[in-house]
């Protein structure tokens, strides 16, 4: 699946979850797989507490996030700056 087929798999409307990135045909946000995954988190723990979503959603998570770092940065504290 390409990178684009993928990220079709998103939504954002206005109308549902005021507008966050989701799974398209679920109120998942994007943030929340992304989270998941981070904290360690496989594709089977993600797709067992999230019935309905398989690994092409949480492909296209991931790749919705790899879009949004091109564009958008966040400063992230060292923990020498703490």
């Amino acid at each position: 699946m390409t990178r684009l087929e993928l990220l079709q798999r998103i939504s954002v409307d206005p109308k549902i979850c005021s507008g966050k990135p989701c799974i398209k045909g679920h109120r998942i946000w994007v943030s929340l797989i992304l989270d998941q995954l981070a904290s360690g988190w496989s594709f089977e723990d993600v797709k067992e507490n999230y019935s309905g979503i398989d690994d092409d959603d949480i492909r296209a998570c991931i790749a919705y996030g790899a879009e949004m770092s091109r564009d958008r940065y966040v400063d992230v504290l060292s923990s020498d700056d703490e």
